[in-house]
Formats: structure tokens, C-alpha cells, sequence
């Protein structure tokens, strides 16, 4: 009997990730894209960030009340539990959102986006320290192309906005580094993430409520020392906005939604594929 259920589960949750993943990957394509063209370079950084951890957070409420789970997650949630599942996680995603907002505006969309999928890497590195989830040989074989990939674009865009040694070090240091170093944040936030989903069943649209709202006190604690918070207190928290700089706000809230559904889903299928048939 449980394995007939596994049988008839297994194909709904696959079309599930197929179509997250799917989504997804248009994201995290157009992403770099539409923030080139709708933020301009007077956005305060952190202003974008928070604005996009506020859209999250209205997109899970809004998923939530459609569902119809309040009644759920509100008796079964305690302080201990959210601090547990999505307080590390909330902190690092929102370091690793500003670094991504300054890498693009000095990368170009393709670099970026070859960059930013070294998080691949990472995430496998921390998934096996965290959860003993082992790769195949070829998931291995594609990670190393990946990397092979990123460093050959790395050297490429070092060495071709121009002789100028400013010029260069502006893309290191302001692209490609960020980039990277986020890409090390997204893949222990993303373990960690799967390890709360996984193993201690929190929701994923709550879990991106609560490190939503960790992330914004965060980085609205910064405020207080940070040069972007001296510019905002001169300039206002909009300083630079136009209304279509909400475009790639809105994008990149519904790509963290997303993520939380394929980490959450993507478990559930590696699961069901234990049972024998």
C-alpha cells in the first residue's frame, strides 16, 4: 500500500520540480538583464535589497492564505523554531544579495550568470558536510566543467574591459569577487535550507517568511555604520527609484519563492525514488 502511494506521488512531485526548475532557470536568466536596465546606479544598494525581502514576504503570505494553511503553521510555529530553521540562513542570503546587486552592475549578463552558477558547486560541497548527500560521477564531471567554465570567463573578463588598470580592478573587485563570494553564501544557505525542509519539515513558504523578515532587520540594523544607510538617511530610502526598478525586485522575490519550492520539492523526489516497486 505505502509503496502504490510512493508510485502515485512520485510523477506529481517530478512535474513540480520540472515546472519550479523551469521558472527558475528564466529567473535567474533574465535576472541580470532586467537589473542592468531598470536600476539605475544611484539605487542605494540595500534599499533594493530590502524592498525585494518585502516582496518576498508578501508573495508567501499571499501563497499561504491560497493554500489555506494559517490555522497550521500559526498553531505549530515557535520563536525557537523559526531562530533554528531560518535565522543563519536569513542573515547569509541577505550578505549575499547585496554582494549580487554591486556584481551586476559591473559584469556583463552572460559572465555573471556563468559565475553565479558556481553556487552548484557549493551547494554540493555543503549538502554532503551537512546532510552526507552524495554526487554521481557525472554530476561531479559537470561540476568541474562548470568551474573550468567560470574561471576561463573570470580571466576573459579581467582582461578585456580594456588596458586600464582601474578598469581591471573595478571588475575584480566589484564583479567577480562579489559574484563568487555570494556563490559560497548561496550553497551554505541553501544546505542549510534543505536540512531545515528535509529533516525538520518546515514549511517552505514560512521559512521564507521568517528569513525574509531576519534578512531586512539585518540589513536595516547596518544602517546605523554602513555608507549605504548615510545615504539613505541624506537621500531618502527611494533615492534613484523609478517604477521600473520594482520589475526586477518583484523578479528576484518570486526567484526566492521558487527556490524554497524546488529545495523543498526536489527532496521529496530524491526520497520517493528509495521505495521499490
Amino acid at each position: 500500500m505505502a509503496a502504490s502511494k510512493a508510485r502515485a506521488a512520485r510523477p506529481s512531485s517530478e512535474r513540480r520540480v520540472l515546472f519550479y526548475s523551469l521558472l527558475l532557470a528564466l529567473q535567474y536568466g533574465a535576472q541580470p538583464l532586467i537589473s542592468k536596465r531598470f536600476v539605475r546606479q544611484e539605487v542605494i544598494v540595500t534599499s533594493s535589497v530590502v524592498a525585494c525581502e518585502a516582496a518576498k514576504i508578501l508573495c508567501a503570505f499571499l501563497l499561504i492564505a491560497k493554500e489555506g494553511s494559517w490555522k497550521k503553521i500559526f498553531k505549530e510555529w515557535t520563536l525557537v523554531g523559526a531562530l533554528t530553521a531560518s535565522g543563519l540562513p536569513a542573515a547569509i542570503y541577505a550578505l549575499q544579495n547585496s554582494l549580487l546587486q554591486i556584481s551586476y552592475r559591473n559584469l556583463d549578463s552572460l559572465t555573471f550568470s556563468i559565475l553565479n552558477q558556481t553556487k552548484l558547486l557549493f551547494t554540493a560541497f555543503f549538502t554532503y558536510v551537512l546532510l552526507r548527500q552524495k554526487q554521481s560521477v557525472q554530476q561531479i564531471g559537470a561540476l568541474c566543467l562548470l568551474i573550468i567554465a567560470a574561471v576561463l570567463l573570470s580571466v576573459g573578463e579581467g582582461t578585456s574591459k580594456g588596458s586600464s588598470k582601474s578598469n581591471t580592478d573595478d571588475t575584480l573587485f566589484y564583479g567577480i569577487i562579489p559574484v563568487l563570494v555570494a556563490s559560497v553564501l548561496s550553497g551554505l544557505a541553501s544546505s542549510l535550507c534543505q536540512w531545515a525542509s528535509q529533516v525538520k519539515k518546515h514549511s517552505s513558504y514560512l521559512m521564507t517568511i521568517e528569513m525574509s523578515v531576519v534578512g531586512c532587520l539585518c540589513l536595516l540594523a547596518s544602517t546605523f555604520k554602513s555608507p549605504d544607510g548615510e545615504m539613505i538617511r541624506r537621500h531618502g530610502f527611494f533615492y534613484g527609484w523609478t517604477p521600473l526598478t520594482w520589475v526586477p525586485v518583484i523578479a528576484n522575490a518570486v526567484g526566492g519563492i521558487l527556490v524554497g519550492l524546488v529545495t523543498s520539492y526536489a527532496g521529496g523526489v530524491r526520497k520517493a525514488s528509495k521505495f521499490r516497486l
